[in-house]
């Protein structure tokens, strides 16, 4: 098997790494009726014992869709 057929199926296979804290963030934004931006929402999940980096929330709910004005 060729190297980059091997390390294409390899990218494939994984898993979502931030699937848990989709959860999270969803459910403290939704808690909040959408008025936590991801900086509060980054505050809220240190509080519960998250190490989580602020910019690694904001691309999280860019990704799902949260926070978004409706101009």
């Amino acid at each position: 098997m060729a190297r980059s057929t091997y390390y294409y199926h390899e990218k494939s296979e994984r898993k979502d790494k931030y699937q848990s804290l989709k959860i999270l963030i969803k459910s403290i934004y939704n808690k909040h009726k959408g008025r936590y931006g991801y900086r509060r929402i980054t505050d809220e999940l240190r509080k519960k014992g998250d190490a989580v980096n602020h910019k690694t929330v904001l691309k999280i709910m860019k990704m799902l869709g949260l926070g978004q004005c409706s101009y």
